[in-house]
């Protein structure tokens, strides 16, 4: 298993061991002590989710306000997305910023999000199957989106004519976030990271 670190600070891609023979195929596609270790502290596990997206579909951006977050462990067990993860945490160096990852079932690859980064994807497949790892179970009043085609963000979708859902269509943009106090804080998340390392 590789873990690398992405462009934004706290992201990382796992690239699994795959072992296939003519019976099929076998992956470690989440190892709890290697992800703490490249991590710095361990992904507690309280809710499991699995999306299912058409061909074209977008969801998100979507965040969680920090304190408690939500860490998430992505990878897609059926089809292929393209995977996003934007930094949404005022004050960071890198907001705004994002970077795409394509993860699909060939290579198995997975995406691990710190609290405060917005995750999105693209279903670039029909029936494309994500299934998501949490830290903290979900709480709709500590949910927040951004709206996937800000043009300040500058996201490259690959779809002609995107499918947003109600809720993400009606999202604000960045700045309509900045101005409006919803972002987590660099430093809050930083601070949160740093006391849950210690439970």
């Amino acid at each position: 298993m590789r873990i690398s670190e992405l462009s934004i600070a706290g992201a990382f891609e796992i690239a699994p061991q795959l072992h296939g023979d003519q019976r099929g195929l076998f992956t470690e596609w989440y190892r709890f002590d290697r992800l703490a270790e490249a991590v710095g502290r361990p992904l507690r596990l309280a809710q499991a989710n699995l999306s299912l997206s058409a061909r074209g579909v977008v969801r998100g951006i979507h965040f969680a306000d920090v304190p408690p977050g939500q860490a998430k462990y992505v990878s897609c067990v059926r089809g292929a997305v393209l995977d996003v993860v934007v930094d949404l945490r005022s004050g960071s160096p890198t907001l705004g910023c994002w970077q795409g990852i394509r993860l699909d079932d060939v290579e198995r690859h997975a995406v691990y999000l710190p609290e405060g980064l917005g995750h999105g994807f693209c279903a670039l497949t029909d029936d494309a199957t994500l299934a998501y790892l949490c830290s903290t179970t979900y709480r709709p009043a500590g949910e927040h989106a951004i709206h996937p085609l800000d043009p300040d963000l500058g996201i490259e979708w690959p779809a002609d004519a995107p499918v947003l859902s109600a809720r993400d269509a009606a999202a604000p943009s960045l700045a309509e976030a900045v101005a409006r106090g919803m972002l987590p804080s660099y430093d809050a998340c930083l601070a949160y990271s740093t006391s849950s390392n210690r439970r």
